[in-house]
């Protein structure tokens, strides 16, 4: 049997599949701030699609959401889902208590779908049947069967997960269960057929729409709700959502069953046989993409959808865009009365035959594209983090759910704000008949892969047209049962027991890159999400002239609840004609992009976890480690007597005889002479090991010093800066002042606000209160250059207010709870620290020790 390698499955728990989803999401907006009514849930699709990708989660199927699968199993007592490996046994229970959890409830599902069966037969022979023996056969095809083969399933395997020993084996019904997909592949066939009947047996007769509209589903043992209703149509698609469910739980115990255990050889040839199903279904019929047929007669099929921010008469409105084989259409959803169906409402659409995107000269004519204001994204994370805050405080105290729902709505309205207000990438395209269109991108990688998508599919022999009233009306309507993409990326669409995800350090070392039909001048960039949409946070070297570039470089990245980490490989461009006027930018070309999920699991560990990313043919290789926020929060004092790096900046000043000390100096003197207009300068990650090597440089005080920095990466020279400053043994603006700085800052009338800020600057020792002004100069210089290096004094303070203010271990204790919390609370109250005295007008050393204000008080 030929062995089943685990790269390119599913990254996704089993926790992942025992979902709920939070009542604000894409179906209550319309996009342009304006709430929807709710309606009743959707209804299902004309035909299946069995989710296989590895970056889908099946909380995207569109049917799925019905019918009280949402229940989270118990944990055995003294465990938790994210036991270290050495545990895995252990976790193989968790993953089959929650399998079979949901089995128990899949089953109850297949018995209320036969209920009605039998008393349909036995009125099919009388003189008033309510359906024909073929219209029953029809509709209830081969669900007895299945629900035999899963009761047999759930019998066998309940005894062995309730008596559990660690060298329990159950790969053999795992075996058996994937054997016996063909009679799914039956189901599947008539699916579609099996709706269509249902549903004019519905209309043509009263008494089967009541059955099908309200059958009584069986809860679990445990749950306190006995029944459920369920709509036949929803329960009809519960054995093709189940099939991707048990593909993932086979990934899951893969991974938590030794490869000596006798179970591993029989679940990988159950996850083979399932894989291979999959990949069968969907390459036969693409049903949950079929639409309408396009004018030459062809099925038109729905390629990709997303939301993208429209700039549309000045203003940015959130759409939901859909690409099919022939045409792409923006759309918003409708607003509708309560009861009925939600539809989207047709904006514009564009015949990929007519589209066009614009070369460089044109997009130098459009309109430019003014960003949004930092300082008032900034407000909305900080908002963001207060409601998150106060939603966590309501349900520690088991406050009302009313007053829950409140705060959540608010939280969504804020997110949606910065969702629709960040995205600063400009993708434009014309229909060559006249009109252009705009979207707001937060990263060149969707950019990259709607472009990519419509250009594939313009290589076919496509035609011009024009869609009736009708025809977009029914291409439209699809729209809504079609969609792969349901709820807007925010983090309150997300469920109360989804990963926050991560707060901290990532480390990332990338390697080498292979696969290169030709030489060309090739680098790598890094992005991970922060509040829902990506940021560009490191930058390789460029490799000249090569086919396998070889960086072996290393970044250290700060994640702010990030879930994912992109790689994107560029060629770069130095023809200087090709500048994009909307970011001042020469446009390089996108050789391949790729992105992994930032499994804590796999993350959290103190050893380097390596791997590799295919991208359009190309591998590149990269290692990564995290240090969370706790961790970092340590700053360590140096037990060296000399040197600079975590060592008190008064020692430093006393030694070299000078007022600031001579790193900082160095470090901002070369970043004023030629990083000063660097793009995302402070921000872009310099490589690793040249900030080690110019620290170790300037501990030992090599005279080669000002050599060394004249040939560094400006990139490593900023990054050294920072580490310095985080390495100090107390924060620069100390920890003794720390709790008055936090205090200081949320005062509300500003004559308190400037005596109290003013009078923390006087209490700071000498060495670092001018250490603090001559850098407050030097970020204000940086910022002055805003056009051309994108760093705005918010950016700055965003950068460097936790790491001049970030308290040390102890004081940390102190002040903070838990690592998610560290972000929402004090971080925020950091940046805004530093950015009061960036936005303050020039403070002079000698005027702040003169000058007396009204009041002062020690401190």
């Amino acid at each position: 049997m030929e062995p089943l390698s685990h790269r390119g499955l599913p990254r996704l728990s089993w926790i992942d599949t025992l979902y709920s989803n939070f009542s604000y999401g894409a179906d209550d907006y319309d996009g342009e701030g304006n709430e929807e009514q709710k309606g009743p849930p959707e209804g299902s699709e004309t035909m299946p699609y069995i989710d296989e990708s590895p970056t889908m989660s099946p909380q995207l199927s569109a049917r799925s959401q019905g019918g009280g699968d949402s229940i989270s199993p118990t944990p055995p007592e003294g465990l938790a889902p994210g036991v270290e490996a050495g545990k895995g046994l252990e976790m193989r229970k968790l993953v089959l208590s929650g399998f079979l959890a949901s089995e128990e409830i899949y089953i109850n599902q297949l018995e209320a779908l036969l209920l009605p069966m039998k008393p349909l037969k036995a009125t099919a022979t009388t003189s008033q049947p309510v359906l024909t023996i073929q219209q029953i056969e029809t509709i209830f095809y081969k669900i007895q069967d299945i629900y035999e083969i899963h009761k047999e399933f759930y019998d066998n395997l309940c005894p062995k997960v309730q008596q559990w020993d660690s060298q329990v084996t159950m790969g053999h019904l795992f075996q058996k269960l994937a054997s016996q997909l063909g009679v799914y592949k039956a189901f599947v066939d008539n699916y579609k057929v099996a709706l269509e009947t249902a549903e004019k047996c519905s209309q043509s007769n009263n008494q089967f729409q009541k059955i099908s509209e309200e059958l009584k589903v069986k809860g679990p043992k445990d749950s306190k709700d006995s029944h459920t209703s369920v709509t036949m149509e929803a329960l009809l698609y519960k054995p093709i959502d189940r099939v991707t469910r048990s593909t993932l739980v086979l990934h899951d115990l893969l991974k938590h069953t030794p490869v000596d255990h006798p179970d591993y050889p029989l679940l990988q040839d159950a996850l083979r046989i399932s894989q291979n199903f999959l990949s069968s279904i969907n390459e036969d019929i693409d049903p949950r993409r079929t639409a309408v047929t396009t004018p030459k007669g062809e099925t038109r099929q729905l390629v990709k959808d997303g939301f993208l921010v429209e700039v549309s008469e000045g203003s940015r409105k959130l759409r939901h865009v859909f690409l099919f084989t022939d045409v792409l259409l923006c759309a918003k959803l409708k607003k509708t009365s309560a009861g009925k169906h939600q539809q989207y409402d047709c904006k514009w659409y564009i015949p990929l035959a007519d589209l066009v995107f614009p070369s460089p000269e044109e997009s130098e004519a459009s309109p430019h594209v003014h960003p949004f204001p930092d300082h008032e994204l900034e407000d909305m994370k900080m908002k963001i983090s207060a409601l998150k805050s106060e939603i966590q405080k309501e349900k520690a105290n088991k406050g009302q759910s009313r007053a829950i729902e409140r705060l959540k709505k608010k939280m969504f309205e804020n997110e949606f704000l910065l969702l629709l207000n960040s995205p600063s990438i400009p993708f434009r395209i014309h229909n060559r008949n006249g009109k252009s269109y705009l979207f707001l991108l937060s990263s060149d990688y969707e950019r990259s892969e709607w472009r990519e998508a419509i250009q594939k599919l313009q290589k076919k022999d496509l035609q011009a047209f024009v869609l009736s009233s009708v025809e977009l009306q029914v291409l439209t309507g699809s729209c809504f049962k079609l969609r792969t993409v349901h709820n807007i990326p925010v983090t309150s669409n997300k469920d109360d027991d989804e990963s926050p995800g991560l707060y901290g350090f990532l480390h990332v070392i990338v390697h080498s890159a292979k696969g290169f039909k030709q030489s060309a001048n090739l680098y790598c960039t890094l992005e991970v999400d922060s509040f829902g949409y990506f940021v560009s946070k490191a930058k390789t070297r460029v490799f000249r002239d090569t086919t396998e570039p070889k960086w072996d470089e290393e970044f250290e990245i700060e994640l702010e609840g990030s879930q994912s980490l992109r790689i994107l490989c560029y060629e770069k461009c130095y023809d200087k004609t090709k500048v994009n006027k909307d970011n001042n930018e020469i446009v390089d070309k996108i050789m391949g992009k790729g992105q992994i999920q930032l499994d804590p699991q796999t993350v959290e560990t103190k050893n380097w976890h390596t791997d590799v990313i295919e991208m359009n043919g190309i591998k590149v290789e990269f290692s990564m480690k995290f240090t969370s926020r706790d961790m970092s929060l340590k700053r360590t004092p140096s037990k060296k007597q000399t040197g600079v790096f975590g060592v008190k900046i008064s020692v430093v000043t006393k030694r070299e005889r000078s007022k600031v000390p001579y790193i900082v100096r160095q470090c901002v003197e070369e970043v004023e002479k030629r990083g000063i207009e660097e793009v995302g300068i402070y921000r872009i990650s310099g490589v690793a090991t040249d900030i080690q090597a110019l620290k170790a440089v300037f501990d030992a005080n090599n005279k080669d010093i000002l050599l060394m920095l004249s040939d560094m990466d400006i990139n490593a020279i900023a990054g050294t800066l920072k580490l310095y400053f985080r390495e100090l043994p107390e924060p620069l603006l100390t920890d003794r002042l720390y709790p008055a700085f936090m205090e200081g800052i949320a005062l509300s009338d500003p004559a308190a606000k400037e005596n109290c800020m003013m009078h923390l600057l006087r209490s700071l020792p000498d060495p670092n209160l001018i250490t603090f002004l001559f850098l407050l100069e030097h970020l204000k210089r940086v910022a002055e250059k805003e056009p051309v290096n994108k760093m705005s004094l918010h950016n700055l303070a965003t950068v460097f207010g936790p790491t001049l203010l970030r308290p040390s271990e102890v004081e940390s204790k102190a002040h903070l709870t838990s690592a998610a919390d560290i972000w929402s609370h004090d971080v925020m109250a950091q940046v805004q620290v530093l950015l009061y005295y960036l936005q303050h007008p020039p403070i002079s050393f000698a005027e702040l020790k003169r000058n007396t204000l009204y009041f002062s008080t020690d401190v």
